[in-house]
């Protein structure tokens, strides 16, 4: 899930394959990001991923404007402001503050990027939906969806496509806990 949009974007951990899902992006894959964008929502972002964000988005408004719109909901324990506008820092307890953002009436909250947060996230089971976005290629480095965080959880389809260019579309909904069985 490293550096998607370019070669420069997260080169954390030597990691020289930015830009890996350049090749594949395309209409569909447009209209699906219109989609998904195009609904009320704020963020939650990781550190890292809201400095990336904020050196490019308030100077392309016309490209995400709905992401300039969004409030973005920082988790950080060095940084405590900042000028774009609308964005809040969520300092010491980022479960228990994440936790109370999620009771508050609201749009929903997405998650873009940040590896480590998304972590966290699976971590204390305040995952509700993926929209998951698979590419027909492995990279065999750099930062993992699945990770040290995931734990033991069920998920059912909502949704699932291919484009054109192979990357399946897939909305998972988190559906209790992992059944088992035998064969």
């Amino acid at each position: 899930m490293q550096g998607p949009g370019g070669p420069r974007e997260d080169t954390g951990g030597d990691f020289t394959l930015g830009g890996w899902t350049v090749p594949y992006f395309d209409e569909f894959l447009g209209n699906v990001m219109g989609q998904q964008m195009g609904q009320p929502f704020d963020l939650l972002l990781g550190r890292k991923t809201f400095e990336i964000f904020a050196s490019y988005w308030p100077q392309h408004p016309e490209e995400g404007p709905e992401i300039n719109k969004a409030t973005k909901y920082v988790a950080s324990n060095t940084m405590t402001s900042h000028e774009w506008e609308k964005s809040a820092f969520l300092n010491g307890d980022v479960v228990e503050a994440i936790r109370n953002l999620k009771a508050e009436d609201g749009p929903d909250l997405q998650v873009h990027g940040s590896a480590e947060l998304i972590q966290t996230l699976m971590e204390h089971d305040l995952v509700d939906e993926f929209w998951l976005k698979i590419f027909p290629v492995t990279l065999g480095k750099g930062k993992r969806l699945f990770a040290h965080g995931t734990i033991p959880a069920a998920f059912a389809v909502a949704e699932s496509k291919t484009s054109p260019t192979g990357v399946t579309v897939l909305n998972l909904q988190r559906a209790g806990d992992v059944k088992t069985g035998s064969f």
